[in-house]
């Protein structure tokens, strides 16, 4: 993937582009220590939802962001071409994620899609869709053995 522009369908919108390019950035910069800088991307009303959680409003948000990023070692993204319709996109990535707690901070791959809602030049929507399994389960000691017998019995 590359972190290459966008696709567009549709009628343009100029504060689009702009805007995704700002999210991408963000997420490759993003840590604990400066949620602050939510605000440059995410409007006051965002609506956030993932595998994980559903937030809204702003606030909500840097809270979640906040544990989440919590004993995150590291975190970037390589974002593919967005497809772009009006004020909506859909951007696909792989995060490259090392966590205190998963796999004892050696790097997993987690590959997913964000849908966002982009209204003022601000995300007011974003759902990210990944498999939590792929993050979190398969790489826990335990339930990730039972959960990797199980996919390759189905499979």
């Amino acid at each position: 993937m590359t972190t290459a522009s966008k696709i567009e369908v549709g009628t343009r919108n100029s504060a689009v582009p702009a805007t995704l390019d700002s999210f991408r950035a963000l997420f490759n910069e993003l840590d604990k220590g400066n949620l602050n800088k939510l605000s440059q991307v995410y409007s006051e009303d965002i609506r956030f939802q993932d595998p994980l959680s559903a937030v809204t409003g702003l606030d909500e948000l840097t809270r979640y962001f906040a544990g989440a990023y919590a004993n995150v070692i590291s975190c970037h993204f390589e974002f593919g071409d967005a497809v772009v319709q009006g004020e909506f996109a859909a951007v696909p990535w792989v995060m490259h994620l090392r966590h205190k707690r998963i796999r004892k901070g050696r790097e997993v791959q987690v590959q997913g899609i964000s849908h966002l809602e982009i209204r003022d030049g601000m995300v007011c929507y974003h759902r990210d869709y990944f498999d939590a399994g792929e993050m979190l389960y398969e790489n826990l000691p335990v339930v990730g053995r039972v959960i990797r017998w199980i996919k390759d019995q189905a499979g």
